[in-house]
């Protein structure tokens, strides 16, 4: 999975385990790694990502391949995202992909599984007509 030397981490994603997530399956790197105040991620996302949020976590994502008409959900804004295009999302705002990408992730602090907040609109269970969260 990744080459150990005392001064530096090489990991090849091909050999990262896929994790589910939100958005689709993750291979998450570097999370034990103490020199670095982040973790890397390489996220493939089939079709549409739930609409999820952080508390936390600065997520930058670079995209690195996308269908046409891919696009990012940013709170209220639904942008075009295409192969070379990078966004950066802060705490506290509501994100998901639509469309079929690979995405290069780089995640401030390092990531956190109990930082995942599922957020479903009122059809979806949201009590009296706003938004449910749900933590993961």
């Amino acid at each position: 999975m990744s080459d150990d030397n005392p001064r530096y981490r090489m990991v090849r994603f091909a050999e990262v385990p896929g994790t589910p997530c939100p958005c689709g399956v993750a291979r998450r790197a570097f999370h034990d790694f103490p020199g670095l105040p982040a973790t890397v991620h390489v996220t493939e996302i089939a079709h549409e990502a739930k609409l999820h949020f952080h508390r936390r976590l600065t997520e930058t994502y670079y995209f690195l391949e996308c269908d046409p008409g891919s696009r990012m959900q940013l709170d209220d804004d639904v942008v075009d995202v295409a192969a070379g295009t990078c966004i950066v999302i802060p705490p506290g705002v509501r994100h998901r992909a639509i469309g079929r990408m690979q995405v290069l992730l780089f995640v401030t602090p390092k990531f956190d599984p109990a930082d995942e907040w599922i957020v479903e609109d009122a059809a979806g269970g949201g009590a009296g007509g706003g938004p449910a969260v749900h933590g993961a």
